[in-house]
């Protein structure tokens, strides 16, 4: 029974999100249960956010749903294992705080403990040392960091903060560290001096996963080689030509195999040879391979044995000096050169020299971008370390088609996206960066007599984390550092993908709590976006298989994009995230947005939608007030006390939609866990409080008052419960009138047991026909709700009619009945 003075007389919204905040985090509402048996935990494997600027609504909307699902399981009895992290090192974060401090590393330089960024930073970059950059991008997380714990805090997530961890922070340096060492010493991991995916604008090696195909604007050139002609957008690329491939079925070249012809300008001599990968309807149906031009480049020449002749260096311009075979008079003119003015310059010899087949001809095409830069990527041969990924290892690449198979997908097709990925890997997963802000490669390498490094034989450290750029080896002095006889330190860190494969690892404290490792690992949940399963969701996946030999977690849950009204995803690099979610929430609250996302199903784009917002608003406020008005009756929620018909009814109504609410969640479908919960509450509200409202006040019989009472507490304590994962501040303000401890501890409601009576939901739904058709003859009539109905004349199942004579007569306001029995309803209403 409520305490009169713990229901508001005006409920209200305002307030709740502060009020309850503070109350869960110093209850510790959310804290995970380590005592609890590992068949009673469900652990997530929580994305950790980008930190490189704002959060947009988007990252709410995903975060939110899988908040939902963690909320449902803790009120089914598990310890939720529901942590969160900041991905605060790589590109992004090194990018931002250039922008932010107006600096530029330069590793060269030493420390300065007395350095200070720029008030107003201008066009040119301050340039600083490694350790100082460093500084600063950890300066900037941090705040970013705290902007961001506010914003989940508003929202309402049900993260375990004491579990927060940082992709830079020791423990996670550590194990991505540890997990490079064990793959180095299983020789998963290895350094290979080729061909290596170069971003020119970042200075860095990307891997195949971080690509994306952007239309650009180019040109076909017809290039004469002797007798052929070849058709090629890289005209520049001419001094790297090393072969010529046509498709082994091609007619017009089988003659030719085995034979060479000379290149133009260069007069260099390059065989004509065959491969299944040219495609006869392309062009000519004849290819320029080069070293390297782009990806199919580097499969021609791997298979084919063929030579190298780099010209492209890391700083996007053509080499200084001729590539082998090639005279350095013929190559001077491009020497230096950037991209475009070497294409320029390339075309105007060939068309001197009568060497270039008509104009170029203009077409836009597809070309490869590392999804953070500006410019294409580049092909250039340097040292990296790689992970193999089953790129060419077909044993490796079966085992993890069958581990895709194995996990738990939704919605299920996105598998095939991942098996598409996996099918289609061209090399093995480059995990080194030329970059700052990140994770070091943990190794030393002894220096020889000329100070030159011996690869192979690397230093491995004896604890971590470790930085080779600070730290000695065993057995050395700093004092050592770059000399002759002496050690230096491997120069990459690693790809940030390299740490953040390790999400399970992290979180779940592998290294250092193996208790609480073996309790929640493999988790149960991966929630993620589908953009990135070739990357996080594939890296992940073949880390703990490689390590542990299991996926790292029973079940995927892929989320769709939130887009922009021209049906674009909303990005912070898009610029097209207009309505901030501070803004939102301000607007809406927290349990707006949340009814939002949660309306939302798994994997599928949505538009920002405030409409939507709108109605979760109202929803919110709704159940308020019918909160309020149920409880100002005292019942209990007792349901051996309910015995009328029309209570029975909404008791068998309410049953069903508990199986269904709870069965769509078993299968992560909580959208349609809020829709079955959110119809039954507005045929509760509209109908059910009305039907019985006059029984409820005690116009009736002591037992007839006491069955709609607790008809309504019970209803009033599983609606409440129901909506607790999607709108959890008024749903805990709304428990708070009259139960005690968190509804988001309670238990989740259960379908009712047999034998109550409680299989025919008729009653209600034949009285709720029955009202709507008087409603709408008084609202036709232009009278009250109130008005008398002079007669009601009924058509239908009698006996049930019968049983919900009483209540209709109080809730229209009937003065005279008639009920004949009919199979079908109809009602005729005279006021």
């Amino acid at each position: 029974m409520p305490e009169a003075d713990r229901i508001p007389q005006r409920p209200s919204l305002d307030g709740l999100e502060e009020k309850w905040a503070r109350v869960w985090e110093v209850d510790g509402t959310y804290r995970f249960d380590r005592d609890a048996a590992r068949e009673d935990v469900f652990s997530i494997d929580t994305p950790p956010p980008t930190v490189s600027g704002a959060l947009h609504i988007g990252h709410v909307f995903s975060y939110t749903q899988t908040d939902i699902v963690a909320r449902y399981q803790r009120m089914r009895g598990k310890a939720v294992f529901y942590p969160m992290g900041w991905d605060d090192n790589g590109l992004p974060t090194e990018r931002r705080v250039q922008l932010t401090f107006g600096v530029q590393c330069d590793p060269t330089l030493p420390y300065d403990p007395e350095f200070t960024p720029p008030e107003r930073p201008g066009k040119d970059r301050v340039l600083v040392g490694r350790r100082n950059f460093v500084e600063l991008c950890q300066r900037q997380t941090e705040i970013d960091e705290q902007a961001y714990e506010r914003l989940w805090r508003h929202v309402g997530l049900s993260v375990d903060w004491s579990l927060l961890y940082t992709t830079i922070g020791d423990r996670a340096r550590a194990t991505a560290q540890r997990g490079f060492l064990n793959s180095l010493a299983r020789g998963e991991a290895y350094p290979l001096d080729g061909p290596t995916l170069w971003d020119v604008s970042f200075g860095t090696a990307v891997a195949q996963a971080e690509l994306e195909d952007r239309e650009r604007p180019g040109a076909y050139h017809r290039v004469k080689f002797g007798e052929f002609f070849v058709e090629t957008t890289r005209p520049e690329l001419l001094p790297a030509c090393v072969a010529l491939v046509a498709h082994p079925d091609d007619e017009r070249f089988r003659p030719h195999f085995g034979t060479s012809v000379r290149t133009p300008l260069f007069d260099v001599e390059v065989p004509l040879l065959a491969h299944h990968l040219a495609d006869p309807q392309k062009g000519s149906g004849l290819v320029m391979v080069c070293t390297f031009g782009d990806l199919t480049d580097v499969t021609w020449w791997r298979e084919l044995g063929l030579p190298t002749r780099t010209v492209m260096q890391r700083n996007g311009r053509l080499g200084l000096r001729a590539p082998e075979g090639v005279d350095e008079d013929d190559y001077a003119p491009l020497a230096g050169l950037g991209v475009n003015q070497a294409r320029e310059k390339i075309v105007a010899l060939l068309r001197a020299s009568g060497e270039l087949d008509g104009e170029p001809r203009p077409i836009t095409h597809a070309v490869k971008f590392y999804e953070k830069g500006d410019r294409p990527v580049e092909i250039v041969a340097t040292r990296q370390w790689y992970i193999r990924n089953g790129a060419r290892a077909p044993e490796l690449r079966e085992a993890l088609l069958a581990r895709g198979r194995e996990l738990e997908w939704t919605p299920p097709h996105m598998r095939t996206r991942y098996e598409h990925w996996v099918e289609g890997l061209t090399g093995d997963w480059v995990i080194s960066r030329q970059r700052f802000f990140g994770v070091p490669i943990p190794l030393w390498y002894r220096l020889d007599a000329d100070a030159n490094p011996i690869y192979d034989d690397p230093i491995v450290p004896e604890s971590l984390p470790m930085d080779p750029s600070s730290d000695t080896p065993p057995g050395f002095e700093e004092t050592d550092r770059g000399r002759p006889g002496g050690f230096v330190g491997d120069p990459d860190v690693m790809d940030t993908w390299a740490t953040s494969s390790l999400t399970p690892q992290i979180a779940g404290n592998w290294l250092d709590d193996p208790a609480l490792f073996d309790l929640v690992f493999p988790m149960d949940m991966r929630p993620q976006a589908h953009e990135i399963i070739r990357t996080w969701l594939f890296t992940t996946v073949l880390r703990a298989h490689l390590e542990h030999g299991v996926l790292p977690w029973r079940h995927a849950a892929i989320a769709g994009w939130i887009l922009d009204p021209d049906r674009k995803k909303l990005s912070k690099s898009k610029d097209n995230a207009k309505d901030s979610p501070e803004e939102l929430l301000e607007r809406f609250g927290a349990d707006a947005i949340r009814y939002w996302a949660g309306s939302a199903r798994r994997g599928v784009d949505t538009a920002l939608d405030t409409n939507q917002m709108k109605v979760g608003r109202r929803l919110a406020v709704k159940l308020l007030n019918a909160s309020r008005f149920v409880l100002g009756f005292g019942g209990a929620p007792d349901p051996a006390a309910v015995t009328e018909p029309v209570d029975l009814a909404l008791l068998a109504a309410l049953s069903g939609v508990v199986a269904e609410a709870t069965a769509a969640f078993e299968e992560f479908d909580y959208a349609r866990a809020l829709e079955v919960t959110e119809q039954f509450f507005w045929t509760f509200c509209d109908d059910y409080l009305e039907l019985v409202k006059a029984r409820a006040y005690g116009e009736a019989a002591p037992s007839e008052v006491d069955s709609a009472r607790a008809a309504l507490a019970v209803a009033l304590s599983t609606v409440q419960r129901l909506f607790a994962p999607f709108l959890p501040y008024v749903a805990e303000e709304v428990w708070s009138w009259w139960q005690g401890g968190s509804v988001h501890r309670a238990p989740w409601p259960q379908a009712l047991p047999e034998p109550l009576p409680a299989a025919d939901v008729a009653p209600l739904r034949l009285a709720a026909e029955v009202l709507g058709a008087i409603r709408r003859a008084k609202s036709a009539a232009r009278q009250s709700m109130r008005a008398e109905v002079a007669r009601l004349e009924v058509a239908g199942p009698v006996a049930v009619l019968e049983g919900v004579r009483a209540d209709l007569t109080a809730a229209g306001n009937v003065r005279d009945w008639a009920i004949v029995e009919a199979r079908e309803l109809s009602a005729t209403v005279t006021l």
